[in-house]
């Protein structure tokens, strides 16, 4: 499976912004936005300048924001596109609300880990069930009535325990009903745009795959 191998903190520099990859540490004062600022990496980045962007570049700029986000690379990204614009509604709503089904982001979102990469993790490596049965795959397309638990010896391990008893203060999704007892999760309804991160421009997103 292609996934991107290279230093994360490096990516949010590169956007000037958290975009929350690293987990825990994204919040304390060891993150890299907090100790070198929005200047971008490389070792010209204390001198460089950020451009003002217009037209393209910004457009480039927030597909590459958008991808870094959910972690996944150009190809599966234009896909999700392709299929968001054969949908009816909104291109860009449609767009990040097949992101945000992601079984990956699901997990992240629900509280079982910190990060989405630690939630891609998780999955990939056969720790996740979908009402009972276990789901490998990462893209997976959650939908309402699924019920998202793990596996009987992932539920007591240390990191998962302290990731789902910080979830209420990272902020859980209202369209995920938690079962705390239980340590699960009932997909109750579909995302709506206004659950989504609203630093996100997706009207750029589709102005720059129309071109």
């Amino acid at each position: 499976m292609a996934r991107y191998r290279g230093a994360v903190c490096r990516l949010c520099r590169r956007e000037g912004m958290k975009l929350f990859l690293k987990g825990d540490r994204c919040f304390k004062p060891s993150c890299a936005i907090e100790k070198r600022g929005t200047q971008p990496p490389g070792q010209h980045g204390a001198l460089a300048k950020r451009k003002v962007l217009a037209g393209y570049g910004q457009q480039l700029r927030e597909k590459q924001k958008v991808k870094r986000i959910y972690f996944v690379l150009e190809r599966q990204f234009r896909n999700y596109f392709e299929k968001a614009s054969r949908q009816k509604g909104i291109t860009g709503e449609n767009l990040l609300i097949l992101l945000e089904r992601r079984l990956d982001n699901t997990v992240y979102r629900a509280g079982f880990t910190t990060s989405r990469r630690q939630a891609r993790q998780l999955v990939s490596h056969g720790h996740v069930l979908v009402n009972g049965r276990k789901v490998d795959i990462p893209s997976f397309q959650v939908k309402v009535g699924d019920v998202i638990s793990l596996k009987e010896s992932m539920a007591k391990n240390p990191h998962i325990v302290a990731a789902w008893e910080t979830a209420n203060g990272r902020g859980r999704p209202s369209w995920l009903t938690v079962q705390k007892d239980e340590m699960s999760v009932t997909v109750s309804a579909l995302p709506k745009r206004e659950d989504i991160d609203r630093n996100i421009n997706e009207q750029l997103i589709v102005e720059l795959y129309s071109k």
